[in-house]
């Protein structure tokens, strides 16, 4: 009866991982898996424990680098969180320079500095180059020459 425990454990972490889509807890759920196959072999709690630890560090360590990297080679993961903001643009709220500034970024105001020490302006258009823990490292973004385009007559 015991290893029911162990394979609901690795159920519930294995639906968790269907959330989560971090290769992290379905490494989790074959440890859990081990402690069960442990637990059939008649091994005491402590080592069924120890078990489920050391396989699910051997996962982690061995079977989540070979699946990502091979996940990423089929599919286009995309970003999230922070690195998701590299590459869009922002708006100059407050003079940033090469130590200090504020920028608005996805809706939200950051903290700012250039990429290259220079100052830009309040209300200049910026592309941010990385994110550098809660600070957006950004960069002019250039200059466009004329207008925007014309699809109309031109007023009279």
């Amino acid at each position: 009866m015991g290893w029911l425990w162990w394979v609901g454990g690795g159920l519930v972490l294995g639906i968790l991982e269907m959330l989560s889509l971090d290769l992290v807890l379905i490494m989790f759920a074959g440890g859990a898996l081990a402690g069960a196959a442990a637990y059939a072999l008649g091994a005491p709690l402590a080592v069924q424990i120890l078990v489920a630890g050391i396989t699910a560090v051997v996962l982690l360590l061995t079977l989540r680098p070979w699946l990502l990297r091979h996940l990423k080679g089929r599919v286009d993961l995309p970003e999230t969180n922070a690195a998701a903001l590299v590459g869009r643009p922002a708006v100059v709220v407050s003079t940033v320079d090469g130590t200090t500034g504020r920028v608005k970024l996805a809706g939200e105001v950051w903290s700012a500095r250039t990429a290259d020490g220079g100052t830009l302006p309040a209300g200049a258009a910026v592309s941010v180059t990385r994110i550098d823990g809660a600070t957006a490292v950004v960069s002019p973004l250039p200059a466009t020459t004329g207008g925007p385009a014309s699809t109309g007559p031109a007023p009279a």
